[in-house]
C-alpha cells in the first residue's frame, strides 16, 4: 500500500511540475468526428501538457528515450494530450472520461467549452464512462462546487471506486498525500451523494454495444470500454500508455504513474497484440489528439497509424 501511495504521489507531482512551466496556450481544433457503424464518435480535446519522459518513464534508459523520440521527430519532453470521447447512440450522449478542470494548469481544462463549441451542453450528457479515477480523467466532473455534468450517471468499476473512495484508504494516507485523495474524492463525492455513480463488475454490457473490459495495472480497477456497431469495433484505452514514441516501440517501458508497473506492462502488451491482430480502432486518452487510430506489429514493437483527417468520412 505504501508503494502504491508513493507512486500516486509521483504521478501528481510530475503533472503539477509540468503545469507550473506551461508554454503559451495555442488555439487548436477541438473536436474530431468519426462513424463506427451506426454510431457517431467525437473526440474532444481537454488540452495538452508537457511530459518530461526522462523524469517519469521507468524500465528504460535516457539513451533509449533519446533515440526513440528523435526517430519520431520529438524531444524527450513530449506534449501529452488529454482526450475525452463522446459516443452518440440510441438518443444517448455518453462521454468517456471527463478531463482535468483546474487541476493541471492553464493549457488544460477545455473539455466543457469544446463540447459547447461543438453544439453539446454538458447538461445534456447522459452517462460518463470512467476509465479510472486519476484526476486528469475525473477532474473535469466539477467546476468548484458545481457539477459540470449534473444529469449524467457515472459508470466506474467497483474495484476502482473501492480504492479511491475508501474511508480506510483515505484515513491511512500520510499527510503529504491527503490532498491527492482529497482531489479524487472532491470530484467524485458530489455524484456519489446525488446517487449518480454506478459501479460494475465485468462480463455484461453497460449499454447495447458497450462492454467494459478489465485492464488493471495502471490503477487497480482500470477499465477499457469496447464499443461495437455493424461488425466494427473501437477500444477506448484510457491510460494503457502515455508516451507513444517510446511505448509503441517498446511496450515493456512503464511510467511512474502506474500503480502496478509489471501488470501495466503485461496489460499493454496484451492490448497491443489483440488490437494489431484484430485490426480494430483504438482510442487513447494521452495519444496526440484525436488519439484514434490503428496499430500494426513491426518487429519487436508496434507502429501507430493515426486516423486520417477528413470532412467527408471517406477512408475511415
Amino acid at each position: 500500500m505504501k508503494k502504491i501511495k508513493l507512486i500516486i504521489s509521483c504521478m501528481f507531482l510530475a503533472y503539477a511540475t509540468a503545469a507550473q512551466d506551461q508554454p503559451k496556450v495555442f488555439t487548436q481544433p477541438s473536436s474530431y468526428h468519426m462513424l463506427l457503424g451506426n454510431i457517431e464518435i467525437i473526440a474532444f480535446s481537454d488540452g495538452s501538457i508537457p511530459l518530461d519522459l526522462n523524469k517519469v518513464l521507468t524500465n528504460t534508459t535516457p539513451a533509449e528515450i533519446e533515440k526513440l523520440t528523435n526517430n519520431n521527430f520529438q524531444t524527450p519532453v513530449i506534449e501529452a494530450s488529454v482526450n475525452a470521447y463522446l459516443i452518440k447512440m440510441d438518443a444517448k450522449l455518453i462521454l468517456v472520461d471527463a478531463g482535468t478542470a483546474e487541476l493541471y494548469g492553464p493549457a488544460l481544462g477545455y473539455l466543457p467549452a469544446n463540447l459547447i463549441k461543438a453544439g453539446y451542453d454538458p447538461e445534456q450528457i447522459d452517462a460518463i464512462l470512467i476509465t479510472h479515477i486519476h484526476t486528469d480523467h475525473t477532474g473535469g466532473l466539477m467546476d468548484g462546487d458545481k457539477m459540470v455534468f449534473p444529469n449524467a450517471t457515472l459508470y466506474v468499476s467497483k474495484k476502482e471506486a473501492d480504492y479511491w473512495l475508501s474511508e480506510e484508504n483515505y484515513a491511512n494516507a500520510p499527510a503529504r498525500l491527503k490532498k491527492y485523495f482529497d482531489e479524487a474524492r472532491l470530484k467524485m463525492t458530489p455524484y456519489v451523494k446525488a446517487g449518480k455513480v454506478k459501479t460494475f463488475d465485468y462480463g455484461a454490457e453497460l449499454f447495447p454495444g458497450i462492454l467494459p473490459v478489465a485492464s488493471p495495472g495502471h490503477t487497480p480497477g482500470h477499465t477499457f470500454y469496447q464499443v461495437s456497431s455493424k461488425r466494427e469495433k473501437i477500444m477506448f484505452w484510457g491510460d494503457i500508455m502515455h508516451a507513444g514514441p517510446i511505448q509503441f516501440a517498446n511496450p515493456d517501458v512503464t511510467i511512474a504513474f502506474d500503480v502496478d508497473p509489471q501488470a501495466a506492462a503485461a496489460m499493454r502488451k496484451k492490448a497491443f497484440l489483440e488490437a494489431a491482430k484484430e485490426k480494430y480502432w483504438v482510442a487513447g486518452d494521452h495519444l496526440s489528439f484525436p488519439g484514434i487510430g490503428h496499430i500494426r506489429k513491426t518487429g519487436k514493437g508496434y507502429t501507430w497509424y493515426p486516423i486520417i483527417y477528413t470532412t467527408t468520412g471517406i477512408g475511415q
